[in-house]
């Protein structure tokens, strides 16, 4: 069995992907699991740039797979942030409960059809002896009037899609897994992978 690190100590993030690859033959761990305690700068300007960053920034720690993700909230209204800095976004420590509240403020009377937002995700994956590889996939949604339901985490209680007219945090992790960003890049890169492992 293969071992995919992921670049993430996001518990909510790991246990997505470990839903979405559950039948593929490898075991999913963190790396904080297998002992990989770095502070990655993200220095890319997309998020292609900064998934490719993390990839590699854990190539000289181990010799599994490793799995790397930016991801991040674009608002329309406020120029497409807070984008590739979506972690950092008005404080690296501040609580999204906060962070989200503050973005609720920022589009305070802003009609709904100014409120449009997305998600976007780009996936990496590399390995000691291998470039990387990447996918991408995106959620098309609007901001809220007020923060939503407690099962996803970071932005996802003010990010609401139209077709279900509920926030992505009100989802049950099926559906969420079904059509979010990361649930998307996942699974194109699920085959990829499928392709390297010959699976």
């Amino acid at each position: 069995m293969r071992t995919i690190v992921v670049a993430t100590q996001n518990a909510g993030k790991i246990v997505e992907i470990k839903k979405i690859l559950e039948d593929l033959d490898v075991e999913v761990k963190s790396m904080g699991e297998v002992g990989i305690h770095i502070d990655i700068q993200e220095t890319g300007t997309t998020f292609c740039e900064n998934a490719i960053i993390k990839a590699e920034a854990l190539k000289q720690y181990t010799d599994a797979l490793i799995l790397a993700d930016d991801s991040g909230l674009e608002i329309d209204y406020l120029e497409k942030a807070p984008g590739v800095y979506s972690a950092r976004y008005l404080g690296e420590d501040t609580p999204y409960k906060i962070k989200n509240q503050m973005i609720l403020d920022k589009l305070k009377d802003v009609p709904k059809e100014q409120r449009t937002a997305r998600f976007v995700c780009t996936m990496a994956v590399t390995a000691k002896d291998m470039q990387p590889i990447t996918t991408c996939g995106v959620i098309e949604g609007y901001i809220g009037e007020e923060a939503r339901g407690t099962n996803g985490f970071g932005y996802d209680p003010i990010f609401f899609v139209e077709e279900y007219n509920t926030s992505t945090a009100e989802m049950c992790s099926d559906l969420k897994n079904k059509i979010s960003h990361r649930g998307q890049a996942l699974r194109q890169m699920k085959e990829r992978l499928k392709e390297i492992l010959n699976v």
